[in-house]
């Protein structure tokens, strides 16, 4: 079973996954990050591999992919920083969130087994529309190491269906309409969206876009198994000067705060 389900269908709470620039602001600090994350009891991790242009990225995400690009991250570079994390005893399921004209320079069959033998468990492409997602799902092959993890967002409507029948992992909801990290709150028919994503989803739905805390959420709890966090987690490691202890913190309270 592929790490990520695993995890997942064993979980007794709410999950609790996280986003992370991959190389911000280097990437033996993101191994530390990931190390104190999964010691703070984080469900899963996105590894964010940075991307010049970004459609799906707010100003704090694109910061940091700005800001890790000069710093020298490269694909090649993160993917060996998987390696070394993997062969220094992190479990932690992790995915890498990625734009497509990546892994086509990279050679999709390439990138595909790269991925299986570095430990990446999923991957998320925002830009890949479903309907053209078949070459890399086959390159990913049935094996289940890589799986693809599907999005779907407020006006996906009747495509859901479709988009979640052969789903693996989790389900990533977009809570609302834009990009990463904005305010102004949640899609105006979000009770709605997520409690129609969960009667079709065979599988874990999970909440992200402008969430910080448990408290954002709560009143959406009954709809969902878990929440995403992203650009409020790079701007408390940044304000934290990427202090170890604050993210493995950060994670732990917020798991308490799940389990509430």
């Amino acid at each position: 079973m592929n790490r990520i389900e695993e995890k997942l269908n064993h979980n007794k709470t709410k999950a609790l996954i996280t986003y992370i620039t991959a190389g911000l602001p280097d990437l033996e600090t993101t191994k530390k990050l990931v190390k104190a994350q999964e010691a703070g009891g984080v469900d899963v991790i996105e590894l964010g591999v940075p991307f010049s242009d970004p459609i799906a990225d707010g100003p704090v995400i694109q910061a940091a992919s700005y800001e890790a690009i000069q710093n020298g991250a490269t694909l090649k570079k993160i993917f060996k920083c998987m390696e070394e994390m993997r062969s220094e005893g992190v479990t932690v399921p992790i995915i890498f969130m990625m734009y497509y004209n990546t892994i086509l320079h990279y050679g999709i069959k390439e990138f595909a087994d790269k991925c299986k033998n570095a430990g990446v468990d999923g991957l998320i492409v925002p830009d890949l529309p479903f309907e053209e997602q078949d070459e890399l799902a086959d390159a990913l092959g049935d094996d289940g190491k890589t799986i693809l993890i599907q999005l779907v967002s407020p006006v996906s409507g009747d495509r859901i269906p479709m988009i979640l029948e052969n789903a693996r992992g989790f389900v990533y909801c977009v809570s609302s309409m834009g990009v990463t990290g904005q305010a102004g709150g949640f899609h105006k028919e979000v009770r709605r969206y997520l409690e129609y994503v969960k009667s079709v989803s065979k599988i874990p739905v999970m909440m992200g876009f402008g969430i910080k805390s448990a408290a954002d959420v709560e009143p959406l709890m009954d709809t969902i198994d878990g929440v995403i966090v992203g650009s409020h987690f790079i701007n408390l490691m940044r304000d934290s000067n990427f202090d170890e202890n604050a993210a493995k913190q950060y994670c732990k309270e917020f798991k308490q705060e799940l389990i509430k």
